[in-house]
């Protein structure tokens, strides 16, 4: 009995180890590389069904059929009888707001020198409306063009702006996967500098527009601040590293004259920022590239075309959600 006793303890004993030798192992360090820099990190071991775990399929989180067209045949025809009314200058380094009433176009104008704009847009009668950079990449993809939309944060979620045209529509994706128009990237910013290079440099987008919009609505910049939200990166060329999948930028195609067009679903008010990175093909967050000022033009379509094809259009309704989330059901 004893001789029983004493094996049994002898294989928890084995098992106790060898469970301490896994886990050790499954910690094991392994080279990493991190701005830069190689580390050393802790590193799982690779179960004997990886591959089968790594086979599974893909499948697309949002599926496009049933969500709502936008008129391209309407706007078309709209855009092809229009008459500038307004033009604003934004100049390097410096960002400046502008609105647009529903039923009117605007277009993000290159001129002088390639370079990047960072936009936001809100609702002009409610800034708590404004764009979800996020919401739209999953609905559409992570870089934007002719057709895509550009949708509102919750509880609204509803498209603010239609792209009806883009010049540099025929760059696509190249050889390292980049992309032109990104909404990946949220904006170039003074806290992130500082965290990075131990400096303050104030004419970051992220900056730009808090100033921009502090002057518009008559706000001090604390008050503003929360409402400058992730852009539309207009113009930046920016993909995921193969190897690392880090977020990177290289050089914009954009040129004078080329330009990128919406069409306003709602009234907008809407702020643009020269970057200081100019093109982002060497830096950002400082003023060491040179830059170049954007135009926002702003246009009206003709009276024909207001009475004939946009009086049959309307804004979106915002999201009709009312399941309040569960709550009221659970009181019940």
């Amino acid at each position: 009995m004893k001789k029983l006793v004493l094996l049994a303890l002898a294989l928890s004993m084995l098992v106790a180890i060898n469970e301490c030798t896994e886990a050790e192992e499954s910690t094991s360090p392994k080279e990493r590389t991190s701005f830069g820099e190689v580390k050393m990190v802790p590193e799982a071991l690779e179960p004997s069904d990886a591959e089968q775990r790594r086979s599974a399929k893909s499948v697309v989180c949002y599926k496009g059929e049933n969500l709502p067209r936008p008129q391209m045949d309407l706007y078309t025809k709209a855009r092809n009888d229009m008459k500038k009314i307004k033009t604003i200058v934004v100049p390097p380094r410096d960002a400046r707001t502008f609105s647009v009433k529903a039923g009117q176009f605007f277009r993000i104008v290159s001129v002088d020198g390639p370079q990047v704009g960072d936009m936001n847009l809100w609702n002009a009668h409610d800034l708590n409306e404004r764009f979800f950079s996020g919401k739209t990449r999953q609905l559409h993809a992570t870089h934007l063009s002719t057709g895509d939309r550009l949708w509102t944060n919750l509880p609204y979620l509803r498209p603010m702006a239609t792209i009806t045209f883009d010049t540099l529509s025929w760059y696509g994706y190249d050889d390292e996967g980049a992309g032109v128009h990104d909404v990946i990237g949220t904006r170039c910013d003074p806290y992130t500098n500082r965290l990075l290079n131990n400096v303050d440099y104030n004419n970051t987008c992220h900056s730009n527009l808090v100033r921009a919009l502090a002057k518009e609505r008559n706000m001090t910049p604390e008050q503003a601040e929360p409402y400058v939200h992730d852009v539309l990166n207009v113009f930046m060329c920016t993909g995921f590293t193969k190897d690392t999948h880090k977020y990177f930028m290289k050089a914009s195609p954009v040129r004078p004259d080329d330009y990128l067009e919406f069409f306003a679903e709602i009234d907008l008010l809407g702020a643009i920022s020269a970057c200081p990175g100019g093109d982002c093909g060497a830096s950002h967050s400082d003023s060491s590239v040179p830059c170049y000022p954007l135009l926002v033009e702003i246009f009206q379509p003709s009276e024909k075309y207001n009475k004939d094809i946009l009086d049959n259009w309307h804004s979106p309704d915002v999201s009709k959600y009312k399941g309040e989330h569960g709550i009221k059901s659970q009181i019940k």
